[in-house]
């Protein structure tokens, strides 16, 4: 492909039907005990515009403090990337953050942004070849927790991974590693990858990150349910449901529940759900780390933790790992 060209529509889909995944995840999750949901759908178009929202409010301190971050320290991060290397971003969305490392990277190199929205990636990559006219982006559709089949004439170049947004403590520890793993074989040998990672802190700092008082975080949280509603034929009132934030100190990390005030029964497709006054049903993980404790969790997944770079109040952290070699046969 030309430099500067965005193939959007012929874009590489990597995943299943989105309508059939997301109806089996939401009929799964409904019938645990206790209920959850997985965060990757809070996503649709109303809930990317709220989240945007979130990351401009004066309590969420995440994005501001990794993009100064970013801003600092971008030179660093794409140091020794070659004209000819690949830049990887798993969970893309906006690419605002990618920007960043862009303009500090050699020209012409190649752009793989992954995320499930098709339109956000289509967005993203026009406006990034108009502010990057020799770059070469090639969007992957597809969840990024799975193996990356990258287009054959990007397989042997030089990558480098970048996964912000601390993104990554939405998963389990144990998970995290087992994500980190998988992209560490995706990527392949002698890659890096940059990741954000939050750190810990005070908690009620922590809690009113996703509690803020203009209730833009609730109304993201509540937006899942109006997509179920909307979707999958939901018979959901969310004016009898309410957006909790808590910090759960022994596993670590925030929780988001929706609170049912009342019980009652609803309706997803086609299938009945009960919830008595007081039910959550659990929407969000955030695990928040130490800066050892992440390392440590990035050589159990087969990476070399390198440099590291924080902010004065060290409330956030950026990641500089790199693939250890593979193990001969």
């Amino acid at each position: 492909m030309r430099a500067g060209a965005v193939a959007i529509s012929n874009l590489v889909r990597d995943r299943e039907s989105g309508e059939s995944e997301f109806a089996a995840a939401v009929v799964h999750g409904l019938s645990q005990k206790p209920k959850s949901l997985p965060s990757r759908f809070f996503y649709d178009a109303r809930g990317s515009v709220l989240f945007e929202m979130i990351t401009r409010l004066p309590e969420y301190y995440l994005t501001r403090t990794e993009t100064a971050i970013l801003d600092a320290h971008a030179t660093e991060m794409v140091d020794g990337l070659p004209s000819h290397g690949v830049l990887v971003e798993f969970g893309s969305g906006s690419s605002l953050k990618t920007e960043i490392l862009l303009a500090a990277a050699p020209a012409g190199m190649a752009y793989v942004p992954i995320d499930v929205s098709e339109a956000a990636l289509a967005d993203a990559g026009h406006r990034l070849v108009r502010r990057f006219p020799e770059l070469d982006v090639r969007p992957i559709v597809g969840d990024f927790s799975r193996p990356i089949r990258f287009p054959a004439d990007l397989v042997r170049r030089p990558k480098l991974g970048f996964f912000p947004g601390s993104t990554i403590g939405n998963l389990s520890p144990a998970n995290a590693v087992e994500l980190l793993s998988g992209f560490a074989r995706s990527l392949g040998a002698d890659s890096r990858l940059i990741v954000g990672v939050d750190l810990k802190k005070d908690v009620q700092q922590l809690v009113a990150a996703y509690n803020d008082r203009f209730g833009v975080t609730a109304a993201f949280n509540l937006n899942l349910l109006a997509r179920i509603n909307r979707e999958l034929g939901g018979s959901i009132d969310l004016a009898t449901f309410r957006h909790e934030a808590l910090y759960n100190s022994s596993e670590g990390r925030i929780e988001m529940h929706l609170v049912s005030w009342v019980a009652q029964d609803i309706r997803v497709a086609g299938r009945h759900f009960r919830l008595e006054a007081g039910d959550s049903i659990h929407t969000e993980n955030s695990y928040k780390y130490a800066i050892e404790q992440f390392r440590d969790g990035a050589r159990a997944a087969g990476w070399h933790a390198t440099r590291v770079w924080t902010d004065k109040e060290q409330q956030f952290s950026v990641h500089e790992l790199v693939a250890m070699p593979k193990a001969p046969d």
